[in-house]
């Protein structure tokens, strides 16, 4: 006993003792230490930014009706890309951005939500394409991810992993954002690195564009703090501008009556400034307004004003959100790091989207279900646009004007409006010319080789043991000081849904979309049997003159090009119904029993496919309680929010079942007697009504014995919905209960399972 006092006597003298450490003159030599990679000396740091859904028209920058100074500013101290070429969609723009190759040869030739067992539609970026953020990672670089995160499998994106397709698994350092499509400006389904977190939950100022911007300044500082002499690599990839269109409501109010000219004139406008500033030639040709779109004259007084609300909020969205990335360039700037900084700043991952279709939309989620609202619904509560009560994107009209001069829009791939957007590029010590317009053609590709170069960096022939797919694109640099300089990358092969198209050398043949873009479901016809149109770019800018009839050799060469490209980067066999697709059982399954499943009360958010998808079936949601003397109120689980979704309660000590088909269809709500101090089953279960009809009964038992019941018009299969057990997620279901709203007694367990047969 007294050996060992004396021993920890000793160790505690030790450890109070102060610590004189050598300061050597030179760094000390390690021989057993693991050496940290070294960046190539000057090598820049690099910011990417990567907008959503915003057409080329949009921005001043690029002639648009959106004032963005910051983004002004930037190219006025650098250059402007009036050629760049996208993928027409989303997530499989950033796989291409990320990895340098195409789209379909990384497996994602569709969105991540409908992944198919083909490699060209697999949504599994392969470790034979490391990203950019791997590659510099390995270089010597810090690396992080802000925003948006459009690429991890969706049976990947669970709490148990696994995590190799996450951020931090894709060579970041740190992630802050969401993984998935879209996120709420003001309840966003957040995620740090790989930690569910909810930081809006008592902020009512909080919004996640200035959130993402706190937090890329807080990473910043840390960095100069504990490594200024590494580089960075910030990759920044908000939401915005993709649905919902959200602002705080001073930004709305500053663009109040600022489209009231409508978009047919807004149309003209953008073209005119386009041409002023040089960002078009002056040979362009404007494309007129499709037949399937309806002219601004032809709406009634009231559907003006709901469209003219929806177009301001968007704008206000995208001002906002240069905003807060100009404080984010101030951080650079403060710290010394903005000269030495090669940004490359995106404007859309695809074009202006239609996809809600004439009418547009205050509640994208139930639009999507084919519940949108009605012109009379949406002027009900135009108010509540671009706020926390309202999920909106704007009308297809609007998306025709945005993406001026081109014709169609997002998801297109045969047609310049779904493909094409600005580009800015700054880097201070090493790009001189100021404010001029560089037309070589660039894809998305092209990115990471371009930064590559800039950085001194050999793209690696194998990383963490694998063997490296070569590269796609081609470095752009060539072009930082010659305005005149030949495009270098010459050919290039585009694919969606069955739309397609192959550029070369200036000239693109490309298929006619058999239907417009916010149509749903299988193609009318088979993409063998699609019609095909030739431009020549080189003269016609904007798409407009075609020339099929004129040079059938040129056509038939290009076509024979694309099929040569399609078979080599795994476009066939194409998909071209991304609706079918959205069936789970395409992809590995998240649950162990996709019919039933338990579930524990905790923090966690249960993202999609982690829950049954109901589809048309009836099911059944059983939470087993122990009730205390005193009660407690709370969630036991819930899906959704108020946009659309359901839960089981306990309110003022009674079981409560509510069902809720959008916030413009009545709310179905079950309320049973309190509960007595012990143990309880509490069960809500839906029955569809037999087909055609669309809806379903309601019931609320509690220990075997039905409460109640009630019928709703409407059902949805709730997928692709978050969802959680013994709290609120991110949402309330209704107006009378708040996040968290953590059930206060204690919930053994919930079990939640599908009757396919059942009524």
């Amino acid at each position: 006993m007294m050996k060992r006092l004396l021993a920890a006597a000793g160790v505690a003298a030790l450890c109070a003792a102060p610590v004189v450490a050598a300061t050597p003159a030179t760094a000390p030599q390690f021989k057993n230490f693991p050496k940290q990679p070294q960046a190539p000396k000057g090598a820049p740091n690099v910011l990417l930014i990567l907008t959503d859904d915003v057409g080329f028209g949009v921005s001043s920058t690029f002639g648009g009706p959106v004032p963005m100074p910051n983004y002004d500013a930037l190219a006025a101290h650098g250059l402007r890309y009036n050629n760049l070429y996208t993928t027409a969609m989303c997530s499989p723009t950033r796989a291409a951005l990320l990895t340098g190759r195409n789209h379909h040869r990384v497996g994602f030739g569709a969105l991540a939500d409908v992944a198919v067992d083909e490699p060209g539609y697999d949504g599994v970026i392969p470790k034979s394409a490391a990203t950019i953020g791997r590659v510099l990672k390995a270089n010597g670089y810090d690396t992080s991810w802000f925003g948006k995160n459009h690429n991890t499998p969706p049976w990947e994106n669970t709490p148990m992993g696994p995590f190799d397709h996450w951020p931090l698994g894709l060579g970041f350092d740190y992630f802050y954002g969401f993984n998935g499509a879209a996120s709420d400006q003001f309840a966003p389904i957040l995620n740090e690195n790989l930690n569910t977190i909810r930081p809006f939950i008592g902020h009512p100022d909080y919004i996640l564009d200035r959130d993402l911007a706190d937090h890329a300044i807080h990473w910043l500082d840390l960095h100069q703090s504990i490594r200024p002499d590494r580089p960075f690599f910030v990759y920044y990839a908000p939401g915005t501008a993709h649905g919902p269109n959200q602002a705080p409501r001073a930004w709305i109010e500053k663009f109040r009556g600022k489209f009231d000219m409508g978009w047919d004139k807004l149309h003209e406008q953008i073209f005119e400034r386009q041409k002023a500033m040089g960002i078009i030639p002056q040979n362009a040709r404007l494309n007129p307004r499709p037949a399937a779109l309806p002219a601004w004259d032809t709406l009634t007084p009231e559907q003006k004003q709901v469209a003219e609300r929806m177009m301001e909020t968007h704008a206000a969205q995208l001002a906002f959100f240069d905003e807060q990335i100009g404080r984010v360039l101030e951080a650079m700037k403060r710290t010394g790091t903005y000269d030495n900084t090669l940004i490359v700043y995106i404007q859309g991952d695809n074009g202006a989207s239609q996809e809600l279709g004439l009418t547009g939309s205050n509640n994208t989620l139930a639009s999507m279900n084919g519940n949108g609202p009605s012109w009379s619904q949406l002027a009900a509560k135009i108010d509540q646009y671009g706020g926390p009560r309202s999920l909106g994107v704007y009308q297809a009209e609007w998306a025709f004007a945005l993406n001026t001069p081109y014709q169609w829009a997002k998801e297109v791939a045969s047609h310049l409006g779904g493909l094409k957007d600005g580009m800015v590029v700054s880097w201070p010590d090493r790009i001189k010319a100021h404010g001029e317009v560089r037309p070589q053609f660039t894809h998305v590709i092209d990115v990471a080789p371009t930064i590559y170069e800039a950085a001194g960096i050999t793209p690696p022939a194998e990383v963490d043991g694998t063997k490296q797919i070569p590269l796609d694109g081609i470095s752009f640099a060539y072009t930082f000081d010659d305005p005149t300089a030949r495009s270098r990358h010459t050919e290039q092969y585009f694919e969606m849904m069955g739309n397609r198209a192959y550029y070369k050398d200036g000239w693109i043949a490309n298929t006619i979309p058999p239907r417009p873009s916010w149509i749903r479901g299988p193609s009318p016809v088979q993409p063998k049997d699609y019609k095909w149109q030739l431009y020549n770019l080189n003269t016609d800018f904007s798409q407009s003159i075609d020339l099929a009839d004129k040079y059938p050799q040129k056509l038939a060469e290009l076509r024979h090009d694309f099929d040569a490209a399609a078979e080599k980067n795994h476009v066939y066999p194409m998909k071209t119904d991304f609706m079918g697709a959205l069936n789970s059982a395409f992809r590995p399954a998240v649950l162990a029993d996709p019919q039933s499943s338990t579930y524990y009360p905790g923090p966690t958010r249960y993202t999609p496919g982690m829950f049954p998808v109901f589809g048309p079936n009836a099911w059944t949601a059983t939470a087993v309680v122990d009730v205390a003397p005193g009660g407690g109120d709370g969630t036991l689980v819930a899906q959704g929010g108020w946009p659309m979704g359901w839960g089981l309660f306990v309110m003022q000590s009674k079981p409560v079942f509510i069902y809720r088909a959008s916030d413009h269809d009545p709310e179905v709500r079950l309320i049973g007697a309190a509960l007595s101090p012990g143990r309880h089953t509490i069960v809500g279960h839906f029955a569809p009504d037999a087909a055609p009809a669309l809806g379903g009964t309601v019931t609320l038992t509690v220990d075997g014995v039905a409460t109640g019941s009630g019928h709703s018009d409407r059902r949805w299969g709730f997928m692709g919905l978050p969802g959680t057990v013994g709290m609120l997620g991110d949402q309330p279901i209704s107006e009378d209960h708040q996040p968290p709203f953590a059930y206060q007694g204690k919930l053994d367990h919930v079990t939640i399972a599908i009757d396919r047969h059942g009524r």
